[in-house]
C-alpha cells in the first residue's frame, strides 16, 4: 500500500468538501459532539501542522497541534496546512522516521508509515463528518476506503468514549456498504443528520 499517495488522496477528498462550506455553516453542531463546523476545521489545520512538525522531529510539544488558525477563509487556512504537510510527509525518509504523538499519550512515538496511516484514517473519516453537516456527498473511492477500513479495524476499544478520538463502534448490517462500515468501526452513525443552529 502506498500510504502517502492515499494519504494525499484522503487529503483531497477532505479539501473538496471543506471547499463547499460557507460562512453561516461554521456555528453548525457536526457529528464530532464537542465541535462546530468551525472546530472541526480548525482541527483539521491543526492536526495537519502537527503531523508536519512530527514527521520533521519537532511534535513533542502540544503548542504545535493546537495552533491552527483559520482566518478570514478556512478553505484557504486548510489548503496551507496541506501543503505543509504534504511537504513534510514527501521526505525521502519519512516513513521510517519515529513520529512523536502526544495526543495519543506523553512520549509515544510510532514509525512514519503507522503516523501517516493515523492520519489518512483521521482524514476520511472527517470528510464524512464535514459532509454530511453541510449535506454534500462524501464519496472517497474504493481504493481509499479499503485502506481506511484496514487502518480502522486496527483501533482498539480501550480508551473510546466522549471526549476520544472514537466512539464505541456501531453494529450495521453485515451486507451495508463498505463505507458505512467503516463509519460504523470508528464509532459513526451512517444515518446522522445535520441540525443547524
Amino acid at each position: 500500500m502506498d500510504i502517502r499517495r492515499l494519504d494525499r488522496q484522503a487529503l483531497l477528498l477532505t479539501g473538496e468538501v471543506i471547499s463547499q462550506v460557507k460562512a453561516d455553516h461554521l456555528r453548525w453542531a457536526t457529528p464530532c459532539a464537542d465541535w462546530t463546523l468551525y472546530g472541526l476545521v480548525r482541527h483539521l489545520v491543526s492536526q495537519n501542522e502537527g503531523f508536519a512538525a512530527a514527521a520533521r522531529g519537532a511534535g513533542e510539544t502540544w503548542a504545535v497541534w493546537r495552533d491552527g488558525d483559520l482566518g478570514d477563509d478556512p478553505a484557504a487556512a486548510y489548503e496551507a496546512s496541506v501543503d505543509q504537510v504534504t511537504a513534510a510527509f514527501a521526505e525521502d525518509d519519512v516513513p521510517d522516521r519515529r513520529f512523536a504523538l502526544p495526543e495519543v499519550g506523553e512520549g509515544f512515538t510510532v514509525p512514519g508509515r503507522t503516523a501517516i496511516g493515523f492520519h489518512l484514517l483521521d482524514y476520511v473519516a472527517h470528510a464524512w463528518d464535514v459532509a454530511v453537516t453541510i449535506d454534500t456527498p462524501w464519496a472517497p473511492s474504493a481504493e481509499l476506503t479499503t485502506a481506511a477500513l484496514r487502518i480502522a479495524a486496527l483501533v482498539p476499544d480501550e480508551g473510546r468514549g466522549p471526549g476520544a478520538a472514537f466512539r464505541p463502534r456501531i453494529t450495521v448490517p453485515d451486507d451495508a456498504p463498505q463505507s458505512d462500515r467503516l463509519l460504523a468501526l470508528l464509532g459513526r452513525d451512517p444515518s446522522w443528520t445535520p441540525t443547524p443552529c
